[in-house]
């Protein structure tokens, strides 16, 4: 972190430049925010109240350093907010393979490359772009690595506005996005915030597969699928094993559903083309992956950090939900005694499934 000194700087040219600089580097939209987050901070405090966190303890540990810029970063005064497009457009039909139950659905923004290391090496790049140009100043990079309400933050830049699923939307783009921060101490011009758009459509809620958006603009995490594959490392609940079908690895329905992603546009980012035919990959080849196997085609992405074994815990699961035959009760018990409780816990409750049929 550094400090600027130049007090002759033309801030709001500076700005209109950082917009510039960083479609340059490949992000679709650049917006500035100041760090009131007073309303959001309220919600987060609700939210954790009612205990929707579930066992994201994070959450609640940092106490108002998340709804607080300047608390995680002395000196911030705005919030430079970025969006990168991820809509992966040559990846399967994402509706058809949900509805075949012996392949896996993987949450589209977790096909190719970790997002988290992609985003951070832009947002740093714009820093030096920054700082070539007025000299030092105070500044750091987040994308989604340390407390920070992003969401609130990119509504305030302008970049959207939080959905009755709790997701950021653009008029022009959808959900399809991934967010990343610098936060600065350099006064810039703030961006007006987006008007929401969302009227009285309740698509969302409707097609939610465990009802976690719990009503509009509210979701309880501990429903779920993508907590529940993702940030969960437990036991997944019993009452809804039977919801999640086959997503192994996050949850898309919102989003598909969502009026407003007709008018998304493929990502052009390459590293978040799919990868090792995750796109509609059959339960039974993922199921008999070994750790190194698991280790090996997770490289790089997002998918790695659930682990080997929850990794199978999450097919057993779509393998429990998958059609009757010879090759899921086999693929199946050859994991009955396997090392883990939580694995075996998770395969017995599927092969009950397909006993009973």
């Amino acid at each position: 972190m550094r400090t600027a000194r130049n007090n002759n700087i033309d801030l709001a040219r500076l700005a209109t430049d950082i917009k510039a600089w960083g479609r340059e580097l490949g992000f679709q939209q650049i917006g500035i925010a100041d760090t009131d987050l007073g309303a959001a901070e309220t919600r987060l405090l609700n939210w954790l109240k009612l205990e929707r966190h579930g066992e994201m303890h994070y959450m609640e540990s940092h106490g108002t350093r998340r709804s607080r810029p300047q608390e995680l970063q002395p000196g911030t005064l705005r919030v430079i907010s970025a969006r990168l497009d991820y809509l992966p457009g040559q990846a399967a039909d994402s509706e058809a393979v949900m509805r075949d139950p012996q392949r896996g659905f993987v949450s589209r923004y977790a096909l190719g490359r970790d997002y988290h290391k992609v985003l951070r090496s832009r947002l740093q790049k714009l820093a030096e772009r920054i700082e070539a140009r007025v000299g030092p100043f105070q500044y750091r990079a987040f994308s989604d690595s340390a407390p920070v309400l992003e969401k609130a933050l990119a509504e305030k830049a302008g970049l959207g506005w939080i959905g009755k699923h709790t997701n950021l939307i653009d008029k022009q783009a959808g959900s399809w996005f991934f967010l990343g921060e610098l936060y600065t101490d350099l006064p810039l011009p703030v961006d007006t915030p987006a008007e929401n758009h969302c009227g009285t459509c309740h698509a969302c809620i409707d097609i939610c597969p465990t009802r976690a958006i719990v009503a509009p603009y509210e979701l309880d995490a501990r429903r779920c699928i993508s907590y529940l594959t993702i940030e969960l490392r437990g036991s997944i609940p019993g009452e809804l094993r039977p919801l999640i079908g086959n997503r192994i690895y996050g949850c898309d329905d919102c989003q598909l559903v969502c009026p407003w992603n007709r008018f998304a546009r493929p990502g052009a980012e390459p590293d978040f083309a799919p990868r090792h035919g995750l796109d509609a990959p059959e339960l039974v080849r993922l199921f008999s992956w070994t750790e190194d196997e698991f280790l090996k085609y997770t490289e790089g992405s997002a998918i790695r950090r659930i682990g080997y074994e929850c990794w199978l815990r999450n097919i057993a699961v779509a393998l429990g939900n998958a059609s009757t035959s010879e090759t899921v009760v086999n693929a199946l018990k050859a994991r009955q005694e396997h090392a883990s409780e939580l694995v075996k816990e998770h395969v017995s409750w599927a092969l009950e499934r397909h006993y009973e049929q």
